[in-house]
């Protein structure tokens, strides 16, 4: 039914974008009693008001409903928390925000602030009612002890109704909110969200835990990868007791994911250019990808999967460029390069990409500008901020409903950007459901039209699209 539909609609596939405001639009933040400064954007006036050591200056909204929408040039901030710390510590090493995270279900947001301390928020920050039912929906605080370099809420329930139900275990944590913070010290701690107590450390790595992920299957399983070389996949139903060691990379690994079918984890290395490819059921090794551009000296950064687990995005960087590689996981085929690169050859970073719940488009955090996002084949980015050479962006996060991207920055900090709000076309949506249970081998052989099996296997996307920011206006080649 669903190629029949493709047959017949392909040609007319058309996308209706809708964007929509914050929930804090129009209405001045409540925002909790803690040590930060916050900052709403939104237009009007400024208004500043102290209470309990917290300072809020809330941009009231004056305009209309029109002046608030977000252009396309450039996305809207809409609100930034700035870790109130000692003049003494501001710009030094440990205040940077390594990690920032949603809960599965949006309603939680957590970051490392620097020297040791992860703070847990309710989302949004407008909320009125800090209790809601038996829940505590109250600001926590919890001090790892150990610089806070990954972190990760947990368990994630499936994708969808029709994926496997994880099996049942009498762990008592299995109906809690879980939150894994990875640490400097190769300790990685795991929290009870609600009553903010400790649960148990892992301990086994012997490197700074850079990233954690939970896979998407409701389980508690965690991944974490380190500077020891090593991932590792714990079961936390049995505290951690349970363990099973991925060894291959030759250096330190930056990040790791795990494909939305939780089928395969992906993971980079900063130094060794290895893109390794696992499997999550056998615990062995599959591939490693190679095929990008070569450059002597490069280094890798960071690593997505597509929701539907078709496509995987790495981002690396040398010298005055940087570019994010679109594999086939399942080929090991080279989809698409999008190279940025600058003409004054100064130095050029990129930390962090991820893709947007619905996979239209890829969000990444680059050392020249805090936000962009860019819709996979098509010229030019949807959105970025303006040319900023401190923006000092580190990390960046999806809220899993869409809309609101949070990036992270080296001094501590954590701002909210309104995304797009995108309706997908019906193809799109189709090839969504289709590719996260059906592999490119199994694709290939099915009697399709060429333009429809290129569209499934994402083969239609420009093989490469250079940019050169050398000032606030792109120019893109292909």
């Amino acid at each position: 039914m669903t190629f029949c539909f493709l047959l017949a609609h392909f040609s007319h596939c058309k996308r209706y974008r809708r964007y929509e405001g914050s929930s804090l639009s129009g209405q001045n933040c409540v925002l909790p009693s803690l040590k930060w400064t916050t900052a709403v954007q939104q237009g009007g006036q400024i208004q500043e008001v102290k209470a309990n050591n917290v300072k809020k200056e809330t941009m009231c909204s004056m305009g209309t409903k029109a002046e608030l929408q977000m252009t396309l040039s450039e996305p809207a901030l809409v609100l930034e928390l700035k870790t109130r710390r000692p003049p003494s510590l501001e710009g030094r090493a440990g205040c940077e925000t390594w990690s920032v995270d949603f809960s599965p279900d949006g309603a939680w947001f957590a970051w490392s602030m620097g020297h040791g301390i992860v703070w847990v928020v309710a989302w949004p920050l407008d909320s009125e009612d800090s209790q809601n039912g038996e829940t505590d929906r109250g600001d926590k605080s919890f001090s790892c002890g150990h610089p806070v370099w990954g972190l990760a809420f947990g368990p994630r329930p499936p994708k969808s109704a029709a994926a496997p139900r994880p099996a049942k275990t009498s762990s008592k944590w299995n109906k809690s909110l879980l939150l894994a913070t990875g640490l400097e010290n190769g300790v990685i701690k795991i929290w009870n969200v609600l009553t903010g107590d400790a649960v148990f450390d892992l301990h086994g790595h012997e490197g700074v835990v850079r990233d954690l992920v939970f896979p998407q299957n409701g389980t508690l399983t965690l991944i974490s990868s380190s500077r020891d070389k090593t991932l590792r996949i714990w079961d936390l139903a049995q505290k951690g007791k349970k363990v099973q060691v991925l060894s291959g990379h030759k250096d330190w690994i930056s990040c790791c994911c795990v494909s939305s079918d939780c089928s395969m984890i992906a993971s980079v290395g900063r130094f060794d250019r290895m893109v390794c490819l696992w499997s999550l059921r056998s615990y062995t090794f599959i591939r490693n990808l190679s095929g990008g551009i070569h450059k002597t000296l490069y280094l890798l950064s960071s690593c997505d999967f597509s929701p539907d687990g078709a496509v995987l995005a790495t981002a690396a960087f040398s010298g005055s460029s940087w570019w994010i590689d679109l594999w086939d996981p399942y080929t090991a085929e080279k989809l698409a390069t999008l190279l940025d690169y600058a003409e004054d050859y100064r130095q050029k970073q990129i930390s962090a990409i991820q893709f947007s719940p619905n996979g239209l488009y890829l969000a990444m955090v680059t050392d020249d500008r805090a936000l962009r996002i860019w819709e996979p084949g098509q010229k030019g980015m949807v959105m970025q901020t303006k040319v900023d050479r401190d923006s000092n962006g580190l990390c960046c996060n999806y809220h899993p409903r869409g809309g609101v991207v949070a990036t992270g920055t080296r001094d501590g900090h954590v701002r909210f950007w309104r995304a797009p709000r995108t309706v997908p076309s019906l193809c799109h949506l189709c090839r969504s459901i289709l590719r996260h249970s059906v592999s490119t081998h199994q694709m290939e052989p099915l009697p399709l039209p060429k333009r429809i099996l290129e569209y499934l296997t994402y083969r239609n996307i420009p093989d490469r699209l250079e940019t050169c920011c050398s000032s606030d206006e792109e120019e893109w080649l292909k």
